[in-house]
């Protein structure tokens, strides 16, 4: 199972500190944006599961960071706003941009957690649940991949690697991305990455015609698909 990933776009520093302090110590993965052109960058260069949001920013309104984020990442993240503002037509504006749920300021830091993986939890169910890449499908539910019909038999660590890099796709997973999500503060050396990485080739490429995973050195790791 790979670890929670919220990244917190939020401009008052004192708020956003607490928060991502909280939600780290729950062993949630967390990044932090001052700004919503900074948290535009950092969703669009990596998959959030949740994107925690303030509706006021000091650049671009969060409303509108929303909408944003809704039309331009793939997968899309689920987003929880955040607002000093409770009124019916506050929430309206930011439910029309795609937002996913609300919390009114002041909130319980517990609350914020439960909601992130609530948000999380519903945001994967809505979700298809067999991806297809060329020869490869791949089921998160229920923990099966295949390729060319055939079961791949991974390891879970295998399986959560294999699943990063096909949500990236056709984007590459940097090697820190990939020790955030699927090892999180417990960051193994790099022995133990290396030695993953060869066990799922064995599984993923070493019985078929064409390679799927690709190394890109300084980068990190892809999924290439041969036309």
């Amino acid at each position: 199972m790979t670890i929670l990933s919220v990244l917190v776009i939020e401009d008052t520093l004192e708020i956003g500190r607490e928060v991502c302090d909280f939600l780290s110590a729950q062993g949630i993965q967390v990044d932090y944006a001052a700004n919503g052109a900074l948290g535009l960058s950092l969703a669009k260069q990596q998959h959030y599961d949740v994107i925690v949001l303030d509706v006021m920013l000091p650049d671009i309104n969060g409303v509108a960071v929303c909408k944003t984020l809704k039309q331009s990442c793939d997968p899309v993240p689920a987003v929880l706003m955040l607002t000093a503002r409770d009124s019916i037509a506050d929430k309206s504006l930011g439910f029309d941009a795609g937002a996913d749920d609300y919390l009114t300021k002041p909130f319980d830091l517990t609350e914020l957690q439960l909601r992130c993986q609530a948000l999380a939890r519903r945001h994967q169910l809505h979700q298809s649940q067999t991806v297809v890449i060329g020869e490869l499908s791949i089921n998160e539910k229920q923990q099966l991949a295949e390729r060319q019909g055939q079961n791949l038999k991974l390891s879970s660590t295998d399986f959560a690697i294999l699943l990063l890099l096909v949500q990236a796709y056709p984007n590459a997973v940097s090697r820190q991305q990939l020790v955030n999500k699927v090892w999180g503060d417990e960051a193994p050396d790099s022995d133990v990455i290396r030695s993953h990485i060869y066990t799922l080739r064995q599984v993923l490429d070493k019985p078929f015609a064409t390679a799927m995973l690709t190394t890109l050195h300084g980068i990190g790791f892809k999924l290439q698909v041969k036309s």
